[in-house]
């Protein structure tokens, strides 16, 4: 795994050989473009189904195209129709999706309002109106508020009750004021019981229209994704002329390359008769980055693209974000049983996964996550939130206590410790031969001495080698933090000066370290609500002879699947976090561009759903 190394390739050719040019580099797909004319060049007019500056038509057409692939089912693809016209079936499609919405909305207001209004049965209002131009205000009245009836001239009568609630009718020829009664007033509409159920049947059966003109279109998806790819195909091509030059004579253009491609740019050249330039990247040069690596891998490069694109002159983080989020999550989850729940999870979604390369790679994700909790978890001797008896097995592979504070924060913060010193360590060797080398050894050797000073604080041996390593550290930092070479006393002043800002970061590493806290704490609190609900389970069961059983598994179902959905999400957003903040800060200096080759689309189109004729 690491950031393929790239040249900057110019390609030349006669001006009358331009669209061939444009055609065969979109077809070899592995240019980077890079502008070398301005945005007025010439530029032939796209006669296709879209215009190339169409995007929000195209941005439709994708929006149609996923419409029509979550449909519940897909008929069999039309491959050719003299009819279709892409920008009015396009027009079709999000036609049937927005009367869709808005069926689905006006089904799901009617519930609600059937749902309010079953509690008063039905009633049918006067056409006229009440008699004497009296009306009816409704109100759900907790019972044991039912006193503030007492308290109200109004006459007033009780339509019925139920476990909690008395629902009062008022009458009265204006509105009440809000304050008569400590709850408001409830509206149930004009319509009744009935006919609001007749309603909901009505646009049930629209719902049910809209959604068979939804599969019926999806007989034309693979017209749809042939005529959307050909549109942006052209949209491409016309972004690459742009960002050509064109003269009288000559047409060029630029982007940067794979290396291990260049054989195929040369062999195009010759064939065509072009002329073409390989340049290396220079130090000042800022090429996109492209991360190189096996398809199974292809989680790691998600996971570290999906926050920040590492800089062409960086590092590959995708690896090391890998095994650090693993290790991250299992220590949040902090359960054996939780992770024997994510394997039977991961089971069952495993055959599903494994249809495409991309699925494969986060199906071993999903397996390295499991694997590790489940082993922290019997190292922290926790299944479930119970440890096991002493005289088991198991209970010989436990290793540490989650509630032994002591030990697990220094555990959690040495994890921080050695996580900021591997990012320290990657940016040395990026950097290998400048200045800066030995000021990311000063924070290497800072976190190293700080750990021990916090270690050995009672060994004045420990705490006086900790305390001169702080020291040392502290002098490389301020000498070392600019690769900037100061041949004046101007420029070594502000080379100090700089170190000087740097070292004023020392509270930014101390705060950055302690954040692994964190690991020690969700892992705390997720074993404690285990615990708990177990408790809440067992005490339930004592209390409540025949029904506790019942009561005692409601609890535990409900209590853990709670936490266990807790403990995921805080796996996931604070394992990430920690990579993605305190790791790349100390790891990346600055952010780089992500490689988009100039390519062809080809119709790839995958349907998963059941095919119906």
């Amino acid at each position: 795994m690491s950031i393929a190394p790239l040249s900057r390739v110019t390609v030349l050719g006669r001006v009358a050989d331009r669209d061939r040019l444009l055609d065969g580099l979109q077809e070899l797909g592995c240019l980077h473009l890079t502008p070398i004319a301005k945005e007025d060049s010439r530029s032939p007019a796209f006669d296709g189904d879209i215009a190339p500056e169409g995007g929000t038509a195209i941005a439709n057409a994708r929006k149609a195209l996923k419409f029509l692939q979550r449909a519940p089912y897909v008929r069999r693809q039309v491959s050719l129709s003299n009819d279709f016209v892409l920008d009015r079936f396009v027009e079709k499609v999000l036609a049937v999706k927005k009367a869709l919405r808005q069926l689905r909305d006006k089904r799901d207001f009617l519930a609600a309002r059937l749902a309010s209004l079953e509690s008063w049965g039905e009633i049918d209002f006067p056409y006229e109106g009440p008699p004497g131009g009296q009306r009816l205000w409704f109100y759900e009245l907790p019972l044991r508020q039912r006193s503030a009836l007492e308290n109200i001239d109004l006459p007033w009568f009780i339509a019925g009750t139920d476990l909690k609630t008395a629902y009062t009718v008022v009458i009265a020829p204006d509105e009440p004021s809000a304050d008569m009664l400590p709850v408001q007033r409830t509206h149930l509409g004009a319509s009744t019981l009935s006919q609001l159920r007749r309603n909901i049947r009505d646009v049930e059966i629209e719902i049910d229209d809209s959604v068979a003109d939804r599969v019926a279109l999806t007989r034309y998806m693979g017209l749809l994704t042939t005529h959307l790819y050909q549109a942006e195909n052209a949209v491409g091509l016309r972004e690459a002329r742009q960002a050509g030059y064109e003269d009288e004579f000559l047409a060029a253009l630029q982007g940067w390359a794979p290396n291990d491609r260049l054989n195929e740019i040369g062999e195009f050249a010759r064939e065509n008769g072009l002329a073409i330039s390989l340049e290396a990247p220079s130090s000042t040069d800022m090429p996109p980055t492209l991360l190189r690596q096996p398809e199974k891998r292809r989680a790691g490069v998600d996971l570290s693209l999906f926050y920040q694109v590492p800089g062409y002159q960086s590092w590959d983080p995708s690896g090391l974000l890998l095994i650090s989020f693993t290790c991250f999550f299992a220590m949040i989850m902090a359960d054996a049983g939780y992770g024997l729940v994510l394997a039977a999870a991961l089971a069952f979604a495993w055959r599903r996964l494994g249809r495409s390369s991309r699925g494969t790679s986060y199906r071993r994700l999903g397996l390295g996550l499991v694997s590790a909790t489940v082993l922290y978890g019997i190292i922290i001797g926790s299944y479930f939130g119970t440890s096991p008896p002493e005289t088991s097995i198991l209970q010989q592979f436990k290793l540490l206590a989650v509630d032994d504070f002591d030990v697990m924060m220094r555990l959690s913060i040495g994890v921080g410790v050695v996580h900021v010193v591997i990012a320290n360590f990657m940016a040395m060797r990026v950097n290998w031969g400048r200045p800066i080398v030995f000021a990311k050894s000063g924070w290497i050797l800072a976190c190293l001495s700080g750990y021990g000073l916090y270690l050995g604080s009672s060994d004045p041996l420990i705490a006086s080698a900790s305390q001169g390593g702080l020291a040392f550290s502290a002098v490389l930092i301020l000498l070392f933090s600019s690769n900037e070479t100061a041949t004046t006393l101007k420029g070594q002043v502000q080379r100090v000066l700089k170190g000087a800002s740097a070292l004023a970061g020392a509270m930014t590493a101390f705060g950055d370290v302690l954040s692994y806290m964190r690991l020690f704490a969700l892992g705390l609190a997720s074993a404690s609500l285990a615990t708990t609900f177990n408790q809440l389970a067992m005490d339930a069961h004592s209390a409540l002879p025949g029904l506790g059983l019942l009561a005692a598994v409601l609890i535990l179902i409900v209590g853990h699947a709670l936490n266990f959905a807790l403990a995921i999400i805080s796996g996931v957003v604070h394992g990430l976090r920690l990579n993605y903040i305190e790791f790349f800060k100390w790891g990346f200096d600055g952010e780089g561009m992500a490689f988009k080759p100039f390519r062809k689309k080809r119709m790839e189109l995958e349907i998963d759903q059941q095919v119906s004729s």
